[in-house]
């Protein structure tokens, strides 16, 4: 057998995988897509509904909120616990990663326990205050969610890239007069660029398409996840579904693109 055909023949199940598993799936959800009354204007919908228009700006500017906050709450911890040893890090690190364990519909139960209507905090504001704060079902909730969910996967990152930077550099910038904050400024987070923009990538990806968070949560606020959810089994309405479920694909296929583009072939290895 020659090179080519074994390389042909070890193609044979990629090929196969990836034509029953994304090109038919694909191919099938654009189609539908475009069956609906209005054709192919119904991927327009979008962003001409202004349910649809209003249910898409919730949701970017949810994602972009949970991934701002957790690039910022990772890179602190994550360059914290690179960099320092003491009894019970190693604690510290499975406690901080655990929930990666755990699917989106336990994530926001979580939230529910912790700022539900019988959570721990509206138990305490209401000894303290006389008012119970309940926001687990708003988007301050769905955004909490987000975040715990976030952190775990981001963080490890942050550490991994954190652990090969160069102290050299550092107390170069040191000997130069450089404080602290300029090292921080100049040295290190430049550094660490690359891995901040694919774990925020991966991050904002994630936000954008966690459903079993929003499912749990989302009762006073509409995101694209579950509007796909209930046009599809409240509205039997498969064509919209479909449409939305396009778009949002797009959405984030297009974030992770731009940065591939920027941080290069990080992204894929944070992901």
């Amino acid at each position: 057998m020659s090179h080519s055909s074994f390389v042909r023949l070890c193609l044979l199940p990629l090929a196969a995988v990836t034509a029953a598993f994304f090109l038919l799936p694909m191919a099938r959800l654009l189609v539908t897509g475009a069956e609906g009354p209005h054709g192919l204007a119904e991927y327009l919908a979008i962003i001409i509904e202004p349910r649809y228009r209003t249910t898409l700006l919730n949701t970017l500017a949810l994602a972009a909120a949970a991934t701002i906050a957790t690039l910022v709450i990772a890179t602190i911890a994550g360059l914290f616990l690179q960099r320092h040893r003491f009894p019970g890090r190693a604690l510290l690190v499975a406690i901080l990663t655990f929930p990666l364990a755990f699917p989106g519909v336990v994530v926001g139960f979580m939230i529910i326990l912790l700022a539900g209507r019988q959570g721990l905090i509206g138990e305490i504001s209401s000894r303290l205050t006389g008012d119970k704060l309940v926001f687990a079902y708003s988007i301050y909730g769905l955004f909490l969610g987000y975040l715990y969910f976030s952190i775990p996967r981001v963080i490890l990152t942050i550490m991994a890239a954190a652990q090969k930077l160069d102290p050299g550099l550092e107390e170069a910038a040191r000997s130069l007069g450089a404080g602290p904050w300029a090292v921080l400024r100049d040295v290190i987070l430049p550094a660490l660029t690359p891995a901040l923009i694919a774990s925020g990538a991966i991050a904002f990806a994630t936000a954008m398409g966690a459903f079993g968070t929003a499912f749990t949560l989302a009762t006073n606020i509409d995101v694209l996840p579950m509007l796909i959810y209930t046009e599809f089994t409240l509205a039997g309405n498969l064509a919209t579904s479909a449409a939305l479920s396009v778009g949002l694909g797009l959405m984030t296929w297009l974030m992770l693109a731009l940065a591939r583009s920027f941080a290069g072939s990080s992204v894929a290895a944070a992901g």
